[in-house]
């Protein structure tokens, strides 16, 4: 690639909006920059689309955003009843997140796609249930996940909830390639909203959620005498977590509950963390300090899109720790498998899945109470695949996946990471 002439035909073409073409001519003296903005695209995988934000094909911007969902598009083209089924659209906090879910939207319909596009932040597992709620075929996620603000990503479900496989991702990626950068195919937003070719959706999906994971909970009576007693510390680390969380723990019964105030709000900058991961001891500081002035013992946290969690516990001897993914793996499948049994409610045929490289703890836990367990490949969405299957057949019953990276699912009601179900059961 003559990575120059490249650089050059972004700057002269027709359509660029004048921030970008500002934005380049800025670095017109400095062949490093212009080498490192242009020297790939950026790739398309199982977690889609990944990068900074700003110009160039090796950037995350409103042209290489374009450019994917038109591959998509195409990809969708070629598979029968696609285009009628549609595509669920959400974003997180991150900067520019609603102006990509936009161009996504009208991309999609200018292609004769039906596209549902939430209207405010949501999370990774609200919008894995909406596809399925929906019925759609695919969906689409504006997120970062707990990358450094400088990040934006693209991420694509398929209709069981769950990213596309690794054949699909590159099936789209080949129809991507085919694609001009500025070739797209658009359409008028408020024209595509007005006719509903774009659907705006939120209040009834959110309801539908709610209640389907308000129902997970297996000791409501516990929850419902004594939720108002149990102070729990929560941040959102800016993120999309702040209204689901909330909103399911006070439905539930647990309503003692304080927000971090300095990072309830949502802020692709993150101003108070180096990275808004809550696998980092460091993003629970201010959480930790309010716990102690409302004498709270436990804190909980989730990342941007609301697919991870963390937990920080006050110990016996009063010091503060951060549980690991594997810690808070156990503590759940143990809450989970005695619950169950305690109530004479565990299947025959249930299953926990969980990856490769998680703690053999929970082998020792699922073989005491006479459960199956299945390992699977790192990547979240091997669970999903299996929890999908199994759903779909019968043929076992799901109860709870997991893995160390801070990955938690219970139920199977998303085909993901679910970081907002997952802080139910935790507190």
């Amino acid at each position: 690639m003559d990575v120059r002439s490249v650089y050059e035909s972004w700057c002269n073409e027709p359509s660029l909006d004048a921030a970008t073409k500002a934005e380049l001519l800025e670095i017109k003296n400095d062949p490093h920059e212009i080498e490192e903005r242009f020297y790939r695209e950026l790739e398309f995988g199982t977690a889609g689309l990944r990068g900074i934000l700003g110009a160039g094909t090796n950037r995350m911007n409103i042209y290489v955003v374009r450019r994917a969902t038109q591959g998509l598009a195409d990809y969708m083209a070629s598979v029968p009843g696609a285009k009628e089924r549609g595509v669920c659209i959400a974003y997180d906090s991150r900067r520019y997140s609603d102006v990509f879910a936009r161009q996504t939207a009208c991309v999609l319909a200018g292609n004769g796609i039906k596209t549902y596009l939430f209207t405010t932040l949501h999370s990774v597992p609200q919008l894995s249930y909406a596809v399925r709620h929906l019925g759609c075929m695919a969906g689409v996620v504006i997120t970062a996940s707990h990358n450094p603000k400088q990040y934006n990503g693209y991420k694509v479900y398929w209709a069981y909830g769950g990213q596309v496989a690794p054949e699909q991702a590159a099936a789209i990626y080949e129809k991507i390639q085919a694609v001009k950068m500025f070739a797209a195919g658009s359409c008028d937003y408020d024209a595509a909203v007005a006719d509903e070719r774009i659907v705006l959706v939120g209040k009834e999906e959110d309801e539908a959620y709610y209640a389907a994971t308000a129902g997970l909970l297996l000791n409501k009576d516990l929850v419902r005498e004594h939720g108002g007693e149990l102070p729990i510390v929560y941040t959102p680390l800016h993120g999309t977590g702040a209204v689901p969380v909330r909103e399911l723990l006070g439905r539930v019964g647990l309503t003692n509950v304080t927000t971090v105030p300095e990072q309830a709000a949502p802020d692709g900058a993150f101003p108070t963390v180096k990275a808004p991961n809550p696998e980092d001891p460091d993003a629970f500081r201010l959480a930790i300090q309010l716990a102690e002035k409302v004498r709270a013992r436990v804190c909980i946290a989730t990342d941007p899109d609301a697919d991870r969690l963390g937990i920080a516990v006050k110990t016996a001897k009063d010091e503060w720790i951060t549980l690991t993914g594997n810690q808070i793996g156990c503590i759940l499948l143990e809450h989970i498998l005695f619950s169950l049994k305690k109530q004479d409610r565990l299947p025959e045929n249930g299953v926990v899945i969980k990856s490769i490289v998680s703690t053999r703890l929970a082998d020792a836990i699922c073989e005491a109470y006479g459960v199956e367990l299945e390992n699977v490949m790192t990547g979240f969405r091997f669970i999903g695949e299996k929890v999908d299957e199994y759903q779909s057949s019968g043929e076992k019953t799901f109860l709870f996946g997991f893995e160390e990276s801070f990955g938690f699912l219970v139920g199977g009601l998303a085909r993901d990471k679910d970081a907002v179900c997952a802080a139910m059961f935790a507190a």
